[in-house]
């Protein structure tokens, strides 16, 4: 099959990252979407490398959910915005795979596994946020890889993040993404209501504590403390009857087929229309894929709530289990919360 191949020089792609974060009005430079467009789809040969090696390494856990990401534009713009030094070809996460996993054993086995065998790719970033989590909540374990090799070395430079997370850890990640969605906040960066984002940050402190891991930091030391202030937020917010009362969206599905041979998908959110849309495609589209994921997003720009993203896992319901987000699906969520409330 034929992979995309980084068309521009680093500095192009630094220089197209600058105006895009610059831009106003909503309008964003077409020829610095294209060059964007191209470096992020360059991605795709590495990420699909290290997605194929996450998947082996994570055979040793039980039920893992594999998937991979390349990172939307809003999500790349705002990150340039809140880090004004940050260039676009040295930003970590343009591709990442991820595995959720059931239990913080697994997650420290596969990180061991990684750290076990020899590999070109290089090893240039740990981050540990399950040891000492985010002010926010936030927990999960990055590792992020320089891509190198001898056979194909078109690739060689480009950074690739491996997430790794327990079920728990992902069901309050997707929550928070959720919530966002729907209060039309971006609680994911951190901005929004506070009742919002405190009630969250609680609440990933006592996830925390039912993983015997530390507490997110500026959050009561004491269970019984932690667990009346999560009540009291939670009563003020109305928060499990809201994640449960919030719609799914996913009401048409398009050209989905049988999603067999299938291994691509690009979800886009419309709540506009009430619906959210599926595509999925074979391995071999990639440049429609990509020309498809860039129209999408364009088309989402401006519409308050609207989103586009590509993904990959082996089947639709892999995609479901792996982005629960994207269909609103809180279940998880809302029931490790309900046994901190009763």
């Amino acid at each position: 099959m034929t992979w995309i191949i980084p068309d521009h020089s680093k500095s192009q792609v630094d220089r197209a990252g600058r105006a895009l974060a610059q831009a106003t009005n909503g309008s964003l430079p077409e020829e610095d979407l294209r060059v964007f467009a191209n470096w992020r789809s360059s991605h795709a040969f590495p990420l699909n490398t290290f997605q194929n090696g996450l998947r082996a390494k994570a055979r040793i856990c039980t039920n893992p959910v594999i998937s991979q990401r390349l990172k939307r534009l809003p999500s790349a713009i705002q990150k340039l915005v809140r880090f004004p030094t940050m260039k676009l070809s040295q930003m970590q996460d343009i591709g990442g795979c991820r595995a959720v996993v059931n239990s913080i054993d697994d997650v420290l086995a596969l990180r061991d596994a990684y750290r076990t065998p020899r590999t070109r790719h290089r090893l240039v970033n740990e981050k540990n946020y399950i040891e000492s989590p985010k002010t926010s909540g936030y927990r999960s374990l990055h590792l992020v890889y320089r891509y190198h090799s001898e056979r194909t070395t078109t690739y060689n430079g480009h950074l690739i993040e491996v997430q790794l997370r327990t079920r728990l850890q992902h069901a309050w990640a997707t929550a928070v993404e959720t919530a966002g969605a729907f209060l039309q906040q971006s609680l994911k960066s951190s901005e929004g209501e506070e009742e919002w984002l405190k009630f969250f940050t609680l609440v990933a402190s006592a996830f925390a504590l039912q993983e015997n891991r530390p507490a997110v930091p500026g959050t009561p030391p004491d269970r019984n403390l932690l667990w009346e202030k999560i009540r009291e937020r939670s009563k003020r917010l109305d928060a499990v009857a809201r994640l449960q009362e919030y719609p799914l969206l996913i009401d048409s599905i398009d050209d989905l087929g049988t999603a067999r041979g299938r291994p691509f998908f690009l979800l886009e959110r419309r709540p506009d229309q009430g619906k959210f849309h599926i595509r999925a495609y074979r391995q071999g589209d990639q440049h429609r894929i990509f020309k498809d994921y860039l129209d999408a997003e364009k088309r989402v720009n401006d519409i308050e709530g609207a989103d586009a993203v590509l993904v990959s896992a082996d089947t639709i319901k892999a995609v479901r289990r792996a982005y629960p987000s994207y269909r609103s699906d809180t279940k998880y969520f809302v029931r490790r919360l309900k046994y901190v409330l009763e």
